[in-house]
């Protein structure tokens, strides 16, 4: 079984202009401790996320673990630890056959059922989410809150990924409902090094 640390740093191509804003982002966090950072770029060619991704890889020095939103097919090209799909892209099993036994599979969850159904898949964690209303994507699903990951909790082994408007001052109830690491996008983009340094001091 995997390990996952308690922040998982999500870099949203979405919030930077410019490769190079995104990199100099995703270095700041790796300063401020993060072990695993999820590219993640919703509206962008398959060309540009592979730039980006290339740069990215370029620039995770140590034992960072980057992990492709969405693509199995450039989270290989980039030579990517790992791949994190979604309820609408292609299941577990799928891209197990893609990315092989040894690169890290994440799925995401949003409800009991699903996170029973992810709990079958050779996926290596789940995540469960939005915990809290985020504005990080255009048409989230319901809120489950913290009885939400309480639940997910207790119907999963695997290691466990909460995400959704989770800032410094949420996190540590996240953690203690039974969240193994949290997602952060928003509240990591002032300050990132700052940002990821207060995260893990909150969620020791």
């Amino acid at each position: 079984m995997i390990s996952l640390p308690r922040l998982y740093a999500i870099v949203d191509a979405a919030g930077f202009m410019k490769t190079e804003d995104l990199v100099s982002f995703a270095k700041e966090l790796i300063a401020g401790g993060c072990t695993v950072l999820q590219y993640r770029n919703k509206s962008g060619s398959a060309g540009e996320m592979l730039r980006q991704a290339l740069a990215l890889k370029i620039n995770a020095v140590g034992d960072v673990k980057l992990i492709m939103n969405d693509r199995a097919d450039l989270c290989l090209a980039a030579e990517f630890s790992g791949v994190h799909v979604g309820q609408d892209d292609l299941p577990p099993s799928s891209v197990r056959r893609i990315i092989g036994p040894d690169c890290w599979l994440g799925f995401s969850t949003h409800n009991p059922r699903q996170v029973k159904e992810g709990a079958r898949t050779s996926a290596d964690y789940l995540a469960i989410g939005p915990v809290f209303s985020t504005s990080s994507k255009d048409k989230p699903d319901p809120v489950v809150g913290l009885e939400g990951v309480r639940r997910a909790r207790q119907l999963t082994g695997k290691p466990l990924v909460a995400i959704g408007g989770i800032t410094r001052a949420n996190a540590a109830s996240v953690v203690e409902a039974g969240a193994d690491s949290v997602a952060v996008i928003s509240d990591l983009l002032r300050e990132p090094r700052k940002s990821a340094e207060e995260f893990f001091r909150v969620l020791r």
